[in-house]
């Protein structure tokens, strides 16, 4: 049972994850089983600094941050984990990525993580995303948990 209030807005989210804006990708936290899997999304909006050059004229997510979209979920699920609090995860590869579809402002990136494997400092997730209930990406994502630094 987690001791996490859901759904989780961006003030809880931010006391899991060191991201801040304009880089904290996750809106809503929408399930949650800590260090085994979590539920999410993020609204996309045509006011994200990305879409000043990706493209003006054809609004697209870039595909990298899709994929760090699910990633930073993913940390969500490991560090709701008591001993894992403080920590900071990094990415350590990713496999099997495929992009299956578009997404573009106004879209409700809806995602959900599995942790496959979590020994010690490093780990394994899948990932899907999905915009109306289509596909549009999914990925194996690599993590090792680190101290977080201090200033």
């Amino acid at each position: 049972m987690s001791e996490w209030k859901l759904p989780m807005y961006p003030e809880q989210i931010q006391q899991l994850l060191a991201h801040r804006y304009p880089f904290l990708l996750i809106d809503r936290v929408t399930a949650l089983e800590p260090g085994k899997y979590v539920e999410g999304y993020k609204l996309v909006t045509a006011n994200e600094p990305q879409f000043t050059g990706h493209f003006p004229n054809y609004m697209v997510m870039p595909g990298v941050l899709m994929v760090e979209a699910m990633a930073q979920l993913g940390g969500i699920a490991v560090l709701s984990l008591p001993e894992m609090r403080g920590k900071l995860p990094m990415f350590a590869g990713m496999d099997g990525v495929r992009f299956r579809g578009q997404v573009r402002p106004g879209d409700k990136l809806e995602m959900a993580i599995t942790i496959d494997r979590l020994r010690g400092t490093m780990g394994k997730g899948h990932g899907e995303a999905k915009v109306d209930g289509q596909l549009v990406v999914e990925a194996s994502i690599l993590f090792a948990i680190t101290d977080a630094p201090t200033a």
